[in-house]
């Protein structure tokens, strides 16, 4: 086989096939020695220079929060102390501040209309307290301006009674001691001595003229009705209804009261009309005490 030697072409193909060959073996090798790749670590000075840049940084922050830490903290309602000069100023301009016409009549009329609800609130204080006794108007307003009640002469009949009773049965017994100048006396009030709303119903109920009136404007029977237990424990009183004549004013409170207030001599017992129990009175020896009480009651 002949030899043939080759020709300056083929000898620069070999050359640029050598020179691209390795060109890309140097590619590669970079590729995999690359500090982005991930299976690969920097080199040991790169990652000492990391590390003392960290520290560096570190060391700087912790240095500023201390020095933060050091400095004095003003509070949210500490205000800056004014000098001498500022503080004169301020006094100065108060001193030139003119007095307000308008301001000051703003005031008075402020004043006035502060005034006036306050009498209004009174006033609707007072209309919710009549409502809730079941009194009219010129009731509440005789009572405010009363003075001290004359005392009783004489024998009061007092009618002991319970809640418990029917009211048709109280209101019967109101009507005639109106005419007879009676008194109703309860043991206690209903549902206990510190409630007050049910007994002043009670009382409507008991006084009203008319029973299906409502409100504050309904006319009343002119009868006095009485809590008092004292009464009740010095009678002996246990069942009701009774009546007794007792001398004197049995309204009085107990402030008012000597130690040893008059008593009944005779306390009479049964569901009877009022008259029935004043001649049982008078029958027991007591035609003195009821003479008076029998005679308004007949109208005489």
């Amino acid at each position: 086989m002949p030899i043939t030697r080759p020709s300056a072409a083929d000898v620069r193909f070999a050359i640029a096939l050598t020179i691209g060959g390795a060109m890309g073996f140097a590619s590669l090798a970079a590729a995999q020695i690359s500090p982005g790749a991930p299976d690969q670590k920097a080199p040991p000075s790169a990652r000492v220079g990391i590390e003392m840049e960290g520290d560096a940084a570190m060391d700087r922050l912790r240095r500023a929060i201390e020095r933060r830490k050091a400095e004095p903290q003003a509070g949210p309602s500490e205000l800056p102390k004014p000098t001498e000069a500022e503080r004169r100023r301020a006094f100065e301009v108060l001193r030139s501040q003119a007095p307000s016409p308008a301001m000051e009549s703003r005031a008075r009329k402020a004043m006035e209309a502060g005034k006036d609800r306050f009498a209004a609130e009174r006033a609707a204080m007072a209309k919710r307290l009549e409502q809730a006794l079941g009194l009219e108007a010129p009731d509440m307003k005789a009572v405010a301006d009363a003075g001290p009640a004359p005392a009783a002469t004489g024998w009061v009949p007092v009618l002991f009674a319970s809640s418990s009773m029917p009211t048709a049965t109280l209101r019967t017994y109101a009507a005639q001691l109106e005419k007879a100048r009676g008194v109703i006396a309860f043991r206690g009030m209903p549902g206990g001595m510190t409630k007050v709303a049910p007994m002043a119903k009670l009382t409507a109920e008991i006084l009203r003229l008319d029973p299906g009136c409502e409100g504050p404007a309904c006319a009343m029977r002119d009868v006095q009705l009485i809590v008092d237990p004292l009464v009740f424990r010095q009678h002996g009183v246990t069942r009701v209804p009774a009546l007794a004549m007792i001398p004197g004013d049995p309204v009085l409170p107990y402030c008012e009261r000597e130690d040893e207030s008059p008593r009944a001599g005779r306390v009479v017992y049964g569901d009877a009309a009022l008259s029935g129990l004043l001649e049982g009175i008078a029958r027991l020896g007591g035609k003195e005490e009821v003479r008076d009480a029998q005679s308004r009651l007949e109208g005489r």
